[in-house]
């Protein structure tokens, strides 16, 4: 278990001035305040680094309910730590991170916006005139497959239709950093299949980093640069780091052949397994 973090990425060197990583968190702790009348206490993540360079792909894997998506809010900016520092390419992180984009589990479209309208909305909160923010937004409908169904409403998609919309809502705003929250969590195998190519295919083309959530150890190996292990919560930290040293590009299908990858995930599900049972049992023990 190893580190690619303190290299740039693949081919690449580093601007002068510009931090080895797009995005640190260092030491992040967060905890929360119970509803209930005991005003107790509840620590979701606890003194845990992570580092990302700019353009590495890392996924984050572990048990449900252990503070992925806590610490995705944490790198947004959406949600301040209770400890520690979130520095983005070494600046400290204040307020929204303005240099992310943020693809959510559920899709943020919204339902009375048609497709081109929703893929736009965000450049127009920027201020880009109408008429270059249609046309951007055009070009990355095009890109996602979509080019045809611009003016198609959320209800007039399919499923994965729709996140290629959200997909193509995010990387409009070409942003440094893309935060994704188990994005294709919903899709059935095949468009799931496919929507992780085309992730894949974009994310070669500029290579940013990503920060990738998801409950599917096949689809981080089949992704990533490297992949972290989140222990089982309450104060959840990362118990396990693997490069993933898998030749690219990848087709998220046939890679899963590979004996590497076989080799891979036998050695990371080592790491995993035992958080996955114990988070299991919590739950079972809170819905007890």
């Amino acid at each position: 278990m190893t580190s690619s973090a303190d290299r740039p990425p693949s081919g690449g060197t580093y601007p002068p001035g510009q931090s080895t990583f797009a995005l640190e968190l260092e030491g992040i702790t967060c905890t929360f305040k119970s509803n209930n009348l005991k005003a107790e206490h509840y620590t979701a993540v606890a003194n845990t680094t992570l580092r990302i360079a700019a353009g590495e792909f890392v996924s984050v894997v572990g048990p449900t309910g252990c503070g992925k998506s806590t610490l995705l809010n944490i790198s947004a900016g959406l949600l301040e730590p209770s400890l520690g520092t979130v520095k983005v390419f070494g600046q400290p992180l204040q307020g929204i991170n303005k240099r992310a984009g943020y693809m959510f589990q559920s899709e943020a479209l919204m339902p009375w916006r048609s497709a081109i309208d929703n893929v736009m909305v965000g450049l127009q909160y920027r201020g880009v005139p109408e008429a270059d923010a249609r046309s951007q937004a055009q070009a990355w409908l095009e890109r996602v497959g979509l080019g045809g169904f611009g003016d198609r409403y959320p209800h007039e998609l399919s499923g994965g239709m729709r996140k290629r919309t959200a997909l193509a809502q995010v990387l409009a705003l070409d942003p440094d950093i893309i935060l994704m929250d188990e994005p294709f969590s919903a899709l059935d195998i095949q468009t799931r299949q496919l929507m992780e190519n085309e992730v894949l295919a974009l994310w070669a083309a500029k290579k940013k980093a990503v920060l990738f959530i998801t409950h599917d150890l096949d689809e981080a190996i089949a992704l990533s640069d490297r992949v972290v292990v989140l222990s089982a919560g309450p104060a959840t930290h990362p118990i396990g780091e693997f490069v993933i040293d898998l030749p690219r590009p990848r087709d998220v299908a046939e890679v899963r052949v590979n004996p590497r990858f076989i080799e891979l995930h036998t050695q990371i599900w080592s790491v995993l397994r035992d958080e996955v049972l114990k988070g299991y049992a919590q739950q079972i023990q809170k819905a007890a």
